[in-house]
């Protein structure tokens, strides 16, 4: 939702992947920014309208992000996505940082504008991976923004580490950055920092975004 620079060129770059992309705004003069060749859909309306919506194929959606430039629009477009459409992987752009850990707190991730990319828009919508965010001069070790399958929620740290033979170096919790406790426990929308060897970041990937397993 929302065809300014930061949603055409998260179209733009959805696109290229391979995905199938919607475009909702309520002017059909936004749409101008789109490529030329853009082959999605372009719904003229408010993002949190469900008819709007049902045009831009919600019901099929994997991923959606508000990208409006109104907070509230973004907000309420978000949860309407999440809650009457059971889309699980939403993202909001929010201009007043404050409002921030209150929108974390109902489970909606957010960005706020003074540290806004178009990365960490698609970061939140596709998830089940891992991010590159630092690697150490010899490039053997890296720092990664690991996706974790929710069965992984109320798991010991300790235990995470020991299965993935990584090292937590810190948590997101509700935006705040967290240095992890002995004995904390993994909570639901806690985003994972994690120190690996270079070989293993694929077989640390593979193993957290899926279920763990039943001993």
């Amino acid at each position: 939702m929302g065809c300014g620079r930061v949603g055409a060129t998260l179209a733009a770059t959805l696109e290229a992947s391979g995905h199938s992309v919607a475009v909702i705004d309520q002017n059909p003069d936004s749409f101008r920014r789109l490529e030329p060749d853009f082959a999605g859909k372009k719904v003229t309306g408010l993002g949190f309208d469900r008819d709007t919506l049902g045009q831009a194929s919600i019901e099929d959606a994997y991923a959606f992000a508000a990208v409006s430039d109104g907070d509230n629009s973004n907000i309420l477009a978000a949860r309407v996505v999440r809650e009457t459409f059971g889309v699980a992987n939403v993202v909001a752009r929010i201009y007043d940082p404050h409002r921030a850990e209150i929108y974390q707190r109902l489970g909606i991730p957010t960005v706020a504008t003074v540290r806004w990319t178009s990365d960490q828009v698609l970061r939140r919508m596709l998830p089940m991976g891992a991010t590159d965010e630092y690697r150490d001069e010899s490039g053997q070790i890296h720092l990664i923004r690991a996706d974790v399958h929710p069965g992984w929620v109320g798991t010991p740290l300790r235990t995470v580490e020991s299965a993935t033979g990584a090292r937590i170096a810190y948590l997101q919790r509700y935006g705040e950055g967290v240095l992890p406790p002995p004995d904390g426990v993994l909570q639901e929308n806690d985003v994972l920092h994690v120190l690996v060897r270079a070989a293993d970041t694929a077989a640390v990937e593979r193993i957290l975004t899926r279920a763990p397993e039943v001993s």
